[in-house]
């Protein structure tokens, strides 16, 4: 898999599924003013660490990649569940890093300049998310270039 950007997908998102994300993102930015509020910044926090963004993308992914499996006149269920999947295994490696970019924030906060911390902490985030990356990439070989017998279990559900 390369990591890339193709400009060509949004062409592929409805205003709708725009509109859904930045909802469902701005839900969760007041749910999370209002924790704060109430038992204070630690633990309000705690709730800025959701993926505001992830549900609904992972969630218009699915959608997406079954639509175009269905103008190809076949069913798609099993490759956007794939997809979907591959997305979220990337969410988490990079939550990963995100932990690691908050444990420096806490350390390194009011002990140095603030510039230095969110440099360091933005380049340890981006190295421990690459590190995953890479390291699960390595674990785990191409699906593509195995062979593999159909699973009878899910014969014709792709």
């Amino acid at each position: 898999m390369r990591v890339g950007i193709r400009l060509s997908a949004l062409k592929n998102t409805r205003w709708k599924e725009g509109g859904i994300r930045f909802l469902f993102g701005g839900v969760m930015t007041v749910a999370t003013g209002l924790v704060a509020k109430e038992w204070g910044p630690a633990v309000g926090g705690l709730f800025l660490a959701f993926p505001a963004i992830f549900p609904a993308t992972a969630t218009l992914l699915e959608s997406h990649e079954r639509r175009k499996k269905e103008l190809a006149g076949q069913k798609g269920v099993r490759r956007a569940r794939t997809a979907a999947a591959i997305d979220a295994a990337g969410a988490s490696l990079g939550a990963v890093g995100l932990g690691v970019f908050g444990a420096l924030i806490w350390e390194l906060s009011g002990h140095q300049p603030p510039v230095l911390v969110l440099v360091a902490a933005t380049s340890a985030w981006l190295g421990v998310s690459g590190f995953l990356w890479i390291l699960r990439r390595h674990a785990r070989p191409h699906r593509q270039s195995q062979t593999r017998e159909p699973d009878p279990t899910h014969a014709g559900k792709r």
